[in-house]
């Protein structure tokens, strides 16, 4: 696919498709001409209009320089039978890409062959993330390949829950025993509590409440919806999208009505408000990242994997007055 071909929707939904808790190679090309190149399975799809995609990096990378300077890079999604591939790229002081066969992207990058899918990116946005950089590419052209990716695939796991090196507290062990706190709802509440605790705390760098942040959530993956709409799926949560809050962001320039309609009719992220979300996107993954300290890179996965379970598995279906096409 062209990078001058627009990027269809459908199509780059089904080539990040190929990644599910798949392992990836991003490579880039350094200040000197040189090919850089690194495994990470740190990947994530962040939107699809535009089509964006996110990645960290540890900051004690020796390709870290490289990354923060380019202006692009690429993203290979790789393929069941690139493990050697794989090693090769997890290996400090390799000769990473000798004998390998490349083709070229923008700014020279260096494009594997023969993975599931691989996507070239211009670096949009970047993100200090404690001790990763995250960063946050806009796909410029995208492959994807009918080939089954490295280690996991259709919802396919296998896991060995390992025990907590760190020794129970009682208040934990209280927790255990109790029905009510043993509680799916309670754990999962308690958890979304802590995590979001700090994501409210960060929002004040861009003033922004937290039912702010919400709405500018729901419009960067619904467009064009109406208060009404907006409302109809805050009120899962208990919040309510008022006029007023409608209001105050189209104010700041962060939303606007769709075609004149004004603030009681659909609404839309600006280009203003798409550009904060991008950077509240890379926020939020490195909060994430913090907290999955306490897990490896298979339990945080089968985790996300089981709450998209339960999720499917408890969802009342569209509030009443969502429109069709959600």
């Amino acid at each position: 696919m062209s990078a001058s071909v627009p990027i269809d929707s459908r199509q780059f939904r089904n080539a990040l498709g190929a990644f599910t808790t798949g392992v990836t190679i991003v490579t880039t090309r350094d200040s000197e001409h040189n090919d850089v190149g690194l495994t990470a399975n740190s990947f994530n799809s962040v939107s699809l209009d535009p089509p964006l995609v996110l990645w960290s990096l540890a900051k004690t990378s020796r390709a870290l320089d490289a990354f923060v300077a380019a202006e692009h890079f690429a993203v290979h999604i790789l393929a069941a039978d690139q493990e050697p591939l794989s090693n090769l790229f997890a290996t400090r002081g390799a000769d990473k890409f000798a004998g390998l066969r490349l083709e070229r992207g923008p700014g020279d990058i260096p494009l594997l062959e023969g993975c599931a899918a691989r996507f070239q990116c211009r670096t949009k946005f970047r993100y200090d993330g404690g001790d990763h950089e995250i960063f946050i590419g806009e796909v410029v052209a995208f492959d994807h390949y009918e080939r089954p990716p490295l280690l996991f695939h259709s919802g396919r796991y296998g896991l060995l829950m390992k025990p907590s090196p760190v020794p129970q507290r009682p208040e934990e062990s209280e927790l255990a025993s109790s029905f009510s706190m043993d509680f799916l709802g309670y754990l999962l509440g308690v958890g979304y509590v802590q995590m979001f605790a700090k994501v409210r705390a960060e929002l004040g760098r861009w003033d922004l409440s937290g039912d702010q942040y919400w709405l500018l959530n729901l419009l960067a993956r619904f467009e064009n919806r109406s208060i009404e709409e907006l409302d109809a799926l805050f009120s899962l949560s208990g919040r309510h999208v008022t006029a007023e809050l409608v209001a105050g962001l189209i104010e700041r320039g962060l939303i606007q009505p769709v075609d004149d309609a004004g603030a009681d009719g659909r609404v839309r992220l600006t280009e203003a408000g798409r550009n904060t979300m991008i950077e509240i996107v890379a926020m939020t993954k490195a909060i994430e990242q913090d907290a999955e300290q306490c897990l490896d890179y298979g339990e945080s996965q089968m985790l996300k994997h089981l709450l998209r379970r339960l999720i499917s598995g408890t969802n009342p279906g569209p509030p009443p007055g969502w429109s069709k096409g959600c």
